[in-house]
């Protein structure tokens, strides 16, 4: 099993022994992406040493088809100046590191593959990284959202076990009385209002007559002139 394989089995059991125990989202998204940041650093570090394996698997077959190729020169030399068994040592040794050179270049190409699916596994576990924290937000906002909802529907159901029929018409009962009883007030006070007016009407009548008779009595005649009473005299 390779190292992000490693690091993405016990990401996983660790985000769902959290989801199991913890009772907030907030604190299970803050501590499954503190988790994943620690895998994805601990993934570099093993894609780093990958890395540096390969180059110096490179190295090394670089040194050894340089040798190779330096004792193919001195074979050549000594072949030219006619030694014949120094030009098969060199040979011999050019084999040698031939052979090493073949042999680094296969774990070249192999580690060079093992890079290249670490480099892609990091890149798709860093792609998730960001996917997560630019939702970490909107996922908390939702949670939030559906405790409200959860909260308004339990709140709800309370009143809905509640009959508020009787309290609101005994209320509208009460209303009405009051209503009932300001109306009769202001008819009340309407009709004493009348009756003090024909009160008033019959104290004009009677203090009107007794007037007329104190003016008969005085003399004094319509319009408010004084004449002169029956049976008297003017001096």
């Amino acid at each position: 099993m390779g190292i992000l394989d490693r690091v993405s089995t016990i990401l996983r059991a660790n985000i769902n022994a959290l989801l199991d125990q913890a009772e907030d989202p907030e604190l299970v998204l803050t501590q499954i992406l503190s988790d994943m940041k620690d895998a994805i650093a601990q993934a570099r570090t093993q894609v780093a040493e990958m890395i540096a394996q390969e180059k110096l698997f490179q190295g090394d077959m670089e040194k050894n088809q340089a040798q190779a190729q330096e004792w193919a020169r001195k074979a050549e030399l000594a072949l030219g100046r006619g030694s014949e068994e120094l030009a098969k040592e060199a040979l011999r040794r050019k084999v040698d590191y031939d052979r090493n050179a073949s042999s680094y270049m296969q774990q070249l190409i192999a580690q060079q593959q093992v890079v290249t699916k670490l480099k892609s596994d990091l890149n798709a576990l860093q792609t998730k990284y960001d996917s997560a924290m630019r939702n970490r937000e909107s996922m908390i906002a939702r949670h939030k959202a559906a405790i409200a909802q959860q909260k308004i529907a339990a709140t709800a159901q309370q009143l809905s076990a509640i009959d508020p029929s009787s309290e609101i018409a005994r209320m509208d009962a009460k209303i009405r009385l009051e209503e009932a009883r300001a109306a009769a007030a202001l008819e009340m006070n309407e009709h004493l209002s009348l009756e003090d007016k024909f009160a008033d009407l019959e104290d004009d009548g009677e203090v009107s007559s007794q007037l007329a008779d104190l003016k008969a009595r005085m003399g004094i005649l319509p319009g408010g002139t004084q004449g002169t009473l029956p049976g008297t005299s003017s001096h």
